[in-house]
């Protein structure tokens, strides 16, 4: 087991440091400091609201349950972040750049990308146009928190299964 975390350990700091550093372009360094707060609480928050305040009845029902998704994968992260500790790679790791301004909690997992996964999952799952827009766009919103040198590949990877997990529980409950 040890040789595992070993492992995963190395792999992450050098999955890290190739996407933060041999990656870095004009382009990326101008869109993805944009793209990675649609992760964040006021892009999820409102963008939800504003769906369920105005649209029409199906979308205005995923929206609802994209919000619950949304509630439930931000208590797991709130949980996990307590008890996992994890240090931020600009924290542990030398020469890492920083996209955007540091953070003070904790690294794993990757909170904008359990959100944005929570949300696009649901809106997935009831459409198969929205998910050839939205899944891209989450996987996109991970990619930036990485690139951006604020998580560990293996923080957005579980943020991204965590965020798909809330979304099936919300989805296959019959109280929806």
């Amino acid at each position: 087991m040890n040789r595992i975390v070993t492992w995963i350990s190395v792999n992450d700091r050098y999955a890290f440091q190739i996407i933060n550093h041999k990656l870095r372009c004009k382009g990326l360094d101008l869109i993805l400091p944009r793209v990675t707060h649609l992760g964040g609480a006021t892009s999820t928050i409102s963008s939800l609201l504003f769906i369920i305040l105005l649209s029409e009845s199906m979308f205005r029902l995923v929206a609802i349950k994209s919000l619950f998704s949304l509630a439930l994968s931000h208590l797991f992260v709130h949980i996990i972040k307590k008890i996992y500790c994890r240090e931020r790679p600009y924290v542990k790791l030398p020469d890492i750049q920083l996209g955007v301004h540091p953070l003070k909690d904790y690294s794993f997992p990757s909170g904008h990308t359990t959100a944005i996964f929570s949300i696009a999952v649901i809106f997935a799952l009831h459409s198969f146009i929205l998910a050839i827009i939205l899944l891209p766009i989450a996987m996109l919103v991970g990619f930036s928190r990485m690139y951006l040198g604020l998580h560990y590949p293996t923080d957005c990877i579980i943020g991204a299964l965590l965020g798909t997990i809330s979304s099936f529980i919300v989805y296959l409950t019959p109280f929806f």
